[in-house]
């Protein structure tokens, strides 16, 4: 394990700076200065990279190190450029979360896409603000959202806008259902807006991820507003306990507005079956926005499509490229069937903002005004280098990988394999163990997911599953091998073997 740098020591590598030209300011560098470090970055990047697979998945912070990160010891007078390099090698490179590393299995983190990292620096230099006035990058966001749209099975209406991620585009269409839906009871302010506001309910599955309950809260949504629906035994929503729940919520009085499927539960990848939830929204005049954040893009691989029939009908859909296409973390999409609904949502007047009506400003769709070029391009660099059948072979290549890991469970009489799927993930659990699930003292499984994390050669998680802890790894990088499938499967046994005396 490296040394802990000395912040303080690294801080001050500060003077001189004989790269700055005293006349032009003080954040101004002489142009060769900025070449020449833009050069070396290049080449530590290019090296990180190409390294990532030989080094430990994650390496356990010291204390002192991220107390010394936490604390801010920032100094009189500037550094050089060349310090920040060297800052980054010793202080934050040696510590990764591990979602880089091709035996990472523990959360939906890809590593970044090549065309991505390139994509990232060029448009940082742009530095364009993509929520108002005119830029090539706005127009180009819009296209790249059609691209998205089309290779999700949507209609050829949909657009939207591209988020930080899953959790703010679901915040955004869920937002734009409570409009939509209050508009069409023709409630849109004073004190009938209040009270029916009062009455609205939503529903998603009881596997559904945390960020909907979060933007159920944001909009003003109580808890007991928000129903948990519950699953089937293969983790997809039951329909007919739907059904149920928005008849007794409709002669209670209250105003079922909105159900949210997944389209790919964090738990155990599930799919919720679109057209029959879609059906129970025509008929009681609800929303259906389908959470995809992970699996959006299923309908394009051939042993999912069925599971993705009548996506086409959605009102509303959230995408995050950063997951399934490796796009640089920081690009999710909110994607709506007919996008006005969003900006009827989201757009609001100021003076000395004034937009062109017939290309509105992307900041009419969304919350956020100041807004990033980095995740158009990135987007559209790493869609351009796959193409529609690239996108469609990393998606298969993730669920063959998948297969792969539950065959070798199954054949392995020490694992027994979990309900998962269909998307690529595999819970499974520690054969015949007496102690294996059990809950209170830190379980077997627990306590093995622990071990492997610790010995850095591969990295996976655990989750809840019929009331027992299990283990739980998922596939999402484009780098992984049936070797690293191998490699984890390994530490999982020798892990257990290792931990066997103590349970």
């Amino acid at each position: 394990m490296p040394t802990p740098p000395d912040i303080d020591r690294l801080a001050q590598l500060a003077a001189p700076r004989p790269e700055y030209d005293g006349g032009a300011g003080p954040l101004a560098v002489a142009p060769k200065v900025f070449r020449d470090e833009l050069a070396a970055a290049a080449e530590w990047v290019a090296d990180y990279l190409q390294e990532i697979p030989q080094r430990p998945v994650t390496r356990p912070m010291p204390s002192a190190h991220r107390q010394a990160m936490a604390a801010g010891s920032l100094p009189q007078e500037g550094q050089d450029l060349g310090a920040l390099l060297e800052f980054v090698d010793r202080a934050i490179a040696p510590y990764p979360t591990g979602n880089g590393h091709p035996a990472f299995f523990a959360w939906i983190n890809s590593p970044p896409s090549p065309a991505g990292v390139i994509a990232e620096l060029l448009a940082t230099a742009v530095n364009a603000t993509c929520g108002m006035g005119e830029h090539a990058l706005m127009d180009l966001e819009r296209g790249v959202l059609r691209d998205l749209a089309s290779l999700a099975g949507l209609e050829p209406t949909a657009g939207g806008v591209l988020t930080s991620g899953g959790s703010m585009a679901n915040l955004l269409c869920l937002g734009t259902a409570r409009t939509w839906f209050l508009r069409q009871h023709g409630v849109t302010d004073g004190p009938a807006y209040d009270q029916a506001h009062a009455r609205l309910v939503a529903y998603h599955s009881d596997q559904a991820h945390m960020s909907v309950a979060k933007a159920a809260a944001v909009i003003g949504l109580p808890p007991w507003r928000l129903r948990a629906v519950p699953t089937t035994p293969d983790r997809s929503m039951n329909v007919d306990a739907l059904r149920t729940m928005v008849d007794a919520d409709r002669t209670a009085g209250l105003l079922p507005f909105c159900v949210v499927s997944s389209l790919g539960s964090t738990a155990t990848g599930a799919v919720d079956p679109i057209e029959e939830i879609t059906q129970v929204c025509h008929r009681s005049g609800l929303w259906h926005h389908a959470d995809g954040a992970w699996g959006g893009l299923g309908a394009l691989v051939p042993e999912l499509a069925p599971s993705y029939r009548g996506v086409a009908g959605l009102d509303s859909l959230t995408v995050d490229p950063h997951k399934s296409l490796s796009v640089p973390v920081g690009c999710g999409a909110a994607l709506v069937t007919d996008p006005s609904r969003l900006r009827d949502a989201f757009t609001f007047r100021a003076s000395y903002l004034e937009g062109d009506q017939d290309w509105p400003w992307m900041s009419d769709y969304t919350i956020e005004l100041t807004r990033p070029g980095t995740r158009a391009l990135t987007l559209w660099a790493t869609l351009r280098h796959l193409g529609r059948s690239g996108v469609a072979a990393l998606l298969q290549r993730h669920q063959d990988l998948a297969g792969y890991m539950r065959q070798r469970v199954r054949e392995h009489p020490l694992l027994d394999l979990c309900t998962s799927g269909p998307l690529p993930v595999v819970c499974f659990r520690l054969a015949a163990h007496p102690e294996a699930g059990r809950q209170g003292k830190t379980d077997l499984h627990t306590a093995v997911a622990a071990r492997v994390q610790a010995r850095g050669h591969a990295y996976l998680a655990t989750v809840s599953h019929d009331g027992q802890t299990v283990l739980r790894a998922c596939v999402c990088n484009y780098l992984t091998t049936t070797d690293d499938v191998d490699t984890l499967l390994h530490e999982v046994l020798a892990a257990a073997e290792h931990l066997q005396t103590v349970y």
